[in-house]
């Protein structure tokens, strides 16, 4: 459980949390993926805690892969992730990767899960998940990363103009979160609901 007085650990997961994650914290993106330590008992009881304690504000925090050192955790907001996966463009996508449209959110995290911990490299896909759009996720599996228009937080193969916007917004999200954090205040506090 957590307390009022923050140990350095807390601190310390809060901020890479916030600068990692900060668009989906805030709801203005459906998901963001960071890679934590995934060895030790440390890292396993800050995840089920801030899990448990962000739940109510409608933030997920679940891990997908644990690959040598790191776990890879997805940090979103189901209401918004469920209505990204909905949009007709992603859905075609993710059917033709396999996943399973009417399983239900779950069902397509374990399929994303498998996918990740498969050895066949690390799955495109995870881009549609993560609110990129369509158009730049097919575009960088058909041009294998290469030929893109503009790079950021994703490589841009369509509308330079509204991901630069995005990418800004994101940014901007980020620095206020983490200067709230920075100035004593809690994620829990920051997202705790009415």
């Amino acid at each position: 459980m957590l307390t009022s007085e923050v140990r350095p650990a807390e601190a310390r997961f809060e901020l890479t949390l916030a600068f990692h994650c900060a668009p989906a914290l805030a709801g203005i993106k459906p998901a963001d993926l960071i890679a934590l330590p995934g060895e030790g008992d440390e890292t396993d009881a800050l995840l089920a805690s801030y899990s448990a304690a962000l739940a109510g504000a409608g933030i997920s925090l679940r891990p997908l892969c644990r690959c040598r050192s790191r776990c890879l955790v997805l940090v979103y907001r189901r209401d918004r992730l469920e209505r990204q996966l909905d949009q007709e463009e992603v859905a075609r996508l993710l059917e033709r990767d396999g996943y399973p449209l009417t399983g239900g959110l779950e069902a397509m995290l374990d399929h994303l899960a498998s996918r990740m911990a498969g050895s066949g490299g690390f799955p495109h896909e995870v881009g549609l998940f993560l609110g990129y759009p369509a158009e730049d996720v097919e575009g960088f599996r058909r041009h294998g990363g290469q030929g893109y228009k503009y790079s950021g937080l994703w490589k841009v193969y369509s509308d330079v103009e509204r991901a630069q916007r995005c990418f800004r917004q994101y940014g901007c999200c980020r620095r206020a979160l983490c200067r709230r954090l920075e100035a004593g205040c809690r994620l829990v506090q920051l997202f705790r609901t009415a």
